[in-house]
């Protein structure tokens, strides 16, 4: 079989951009990954979005953005797997050049979150919940998140400043990402004093709402060779998958196991033929904090329940043993939805180049986890430094 690497990465500053649209931003993380990795055409385009047609209302946006790209008339399409569409989207992409289909690919992740409403956004998220059986019956996905965090400090004796620890070393990573929405580290005290928004959780467990596109370009080594791309560039694709849970958390075997992620981990590491023990960094879906400590379970990380004592710990940190959120993850980095799996992979490459603002000593191999939904729909990738 063939093999995948990403030859260029690119991005836009995550914030609130009211002055460029959806397709300002695509479009400039697009040719920003282009230049980095020296072409100028690619054979298809795929984008990974969650709910454009609600937020900004516009659909059909491998045309729109392929077009105002300039690229000609490539193959493109729009992927969505709520806030897992960025990363389903990149291994969508890798999937078409190690078929042998196509050679050169780009995948953009871009999302536009800030021209709604913050309740009609609040709506939209919500879509990535079970309509009929969650969001009926006055469930928001907030509160969802809100459950499953309150089981899990009663069930393993956690408190709201263990899981807050998760916020606090995002926030110092961030701090040092000039991409990052939130550039300024914050105390244990200034997550327990935020608001809450669905007890236990409060405004600082959280990732924000916000505006964002990232993009790679992937292709094989010998078409990087071709091209003459420099081999310090290339990052190999060395591991991926993804899988499924239920969409309701009423259905779920385990309110407390992110099913998903364990057999999308587990697949992904025998593709890549490493152990959790040989990643050298970790970027999860902190969408909220309790998510970092479950996913960190999930991926073999920490035993079942022993996620948050990881934070506890200080393992977590960029000096610890297991190195999490580098640039700041979904918590300061920001989490436009749809780009977010693009903006993890993006960071994962930049890692292992040694380009990163706030380095891993030596990272060899790295791995990005994109949560959907309340876990219902997780990818997972395993780069390595070539």
């Amino acid at each position: 079989m063939r093999k995948a690497v990403i030859i260029g990465a690119g991005m836009t500053p995550v914030g609130e951009h009211w002055k460029l649209s959806l397709r300002d931003l695509a479009v400039e993380a697009l040719l920003n990954a282009m230049e980095d990795a020296g072409v100028d055409k690619v054979d298809s385009l795929y984008v990974g979005n969650m709910v454009s047609g609600s937020f900004v209302e516009q659909e059909n946006l491998g045309a729109l953005i392929a077009d105002w790209a300039g690229l000609g008339n490539i193959p493109a399409v729009k992927i969505e797997a709520a806030c897992a569409s960025g990363g389903a989207a990149v291994q969508e992409g890798v999937k078409a050049v190690l078929s042998g289909l196509e050679d050169v690919v780009a995948v953009v992740g871009v999302e536009k979150m800030t021209d709604a409403w913050p309740s009609d956004a609040t709506r939209y998220l919500a879509y990535a919940a079970d309509a009929e059986w969650e969001l009926f019956h006055g469930a928001s996905f907030v509160a969802l998140n809100a459950l499953i965090m309150r089981h899990y400090m009663k069930t393993y004796g956690y408190t709201e400043e263990d899981l807050a620890l998760f916020a606090v070393n995002a926030h110092a990573n961030g701090a040092k990402n000039p991409y990052a929405m939130f550039k300024k580290p914050i105390k244990v005290e200034t997550v327990l004093k935020s608001p809450y928004i669905a007890d236990p959780l409060k405004l600082f467990d959280a990732s924000p709402v916000c505006d964002g596109a990232a993009a790679v370009i992937i292709t094989t080594p010998e078409k990087a060779k071709e091209l003459g791309v420099p081999k310090e560039k290339w990052v190999e694709v060395a591991g991926m998958a993804r899988a499924i849970d239920t969409i309701n958390l009423a259905n779920r075997e385990d309110l407390l196991t992110l099913k998903a992620a364990k057999i999308a981990a587990e697949k992904a590491y025998k593709m890549a033929g490493v152990e959790p023990k040989d990643i050298d960094f970790f970027e999860v879906h902190d969408a909220f904090t309790v998510m970092a400590a479950l996913s960190l379970e999930a991926l073999g990380i920490a035993k079942k329940g022993e996620g948050a004592k990881l934070a506890r710990e200080g393992q977590i940190a960029i000096d610890g043993d297991y190195p999490i959120q580098t640039m700041g993850g979904l918590k300061a980095r920001g989490h436009p939805v749809g780009a977010t799996g693009v903006y993890q992979t993006v960071e994962a490459v930049l890692q292992l180049r040694g380009e990163a603002p706030n380095q891993v000593p030596d990272a060899e191999v790295g791995l990005t986890q994109n949560i959907g939904g309340t876990g219902s729909n997780i990818t997972v990738s395993i780069f390595r430094r070539v």
